[in-house]
């Protein structure tokens, strides 16, 4: 099966992976400004999230491969890739499995490391969204305020709920799979992997997915790593300022 994508604009293919929860749409404004700097850019959904298919099998092996039959549907390559958080992860081992793909990577806010669990109020506050009872967007933001405080968060959240069929609202992403594999979310790059071209990793000031100690596991892997900090930006850098983050990132493709 092939992942659902939008593709705007025309010239060389620029592929964006959304990270955990979230879906292509996330992209949608940066995307276009992208495509205005003679890119093709595809922005995608991964497995178990946004339109893409549902699949019990849920780790960045099978997530890197679905991204290789991506690019082979749509006959890719000498791509510039990025990836945010889980999307991050995502682009990180395809680069190192398919280099001959890559032209540049770019890493939004995570690390090669291994992340503990920490997603557990907002899947347990999306596990109690009951769609027999829940109406309305603003009801299931309601449910969702007892789990998640962050504002911020539940809009970014409630970007998955749709209308299923009239007065019937369901999530796109695949909740029960997602919940079982939350563990593979944080899993690290494979110790032996490296990817040698030019990689440009982008961290807000307010985020920790990356801190001191993670620059010398990031150039283990990719020595040719440069680290830009976005201020005024936590780990939803690329929403939080998006100005500054198109900047640091159209400079560093073009250059």
């Amino acid at each position: 099966m092939i992942l659902h994508s939008n593709i705007l604009g025309e010239g060389k293919p620029f592929v964006i992976l959304h990270g955990f929860l979230g879906m292509s749409d996330n992209w949608k404004t940066l995307g276009s400004q992208f495509s205005e700097y003679g890119f093709q850019v595809h922005l995608v959904d991964q497995r178990n999230h946004g339109r893409s298919f549902h699949d019990a099998a849920f780790n960045y092996e099978v997530l890197a491969e679905d991204l290789k039959l991506y690019c082979d549907e749509h006959s890719l390559s000498d791509i510039v890739l990025l990836g945010h958080s889980m999307g991050g992860k995502t682009a990180m081992l395809f680069a190192t499995e398919y280099p001959e793909l890559v032209s540049k990577l770019l890493v939004a806010d995570i690390s090669p490391r291994f992340y503990p669990i920490h997603h557990d109020d907002i899947l347990n506050g999306l596990s109690e969204l009951d769609f027999d009872t829940i109406k309305s967007r603003g009801e299931a933001d309601k449910i969702l305020s007892n789990y998640v405080s962050d504002v911020g968060t539940r809009m970014f959240l409630l970007k998955n709920l749709y209308w299923v069929e009239k007065g019937q609202l369901g999530l796109r992403i695949n909740l029960e799979v997602l919940k079982d594999e939350v563990a593979e979310v944080g899993e690290a790059l494979p110790s032996y992997v490296a990817f040698e071209k030019e990689t440009l990793f982008l961290r807000g000031d307010r985020s920790e997915y990356i801190g001191v100690g993670d620059e010398v596991i990031i150039k283990n892997h990719f020595p040719k790593a440069e680290i830009v900090t976005i201020s005024n930006a936590g780990h939803w850098l690329h929403a939080e300022n998006p100005k500054d983050f198109f900047e640091a990132a159209i400079s560093f493709v073009n250059s």
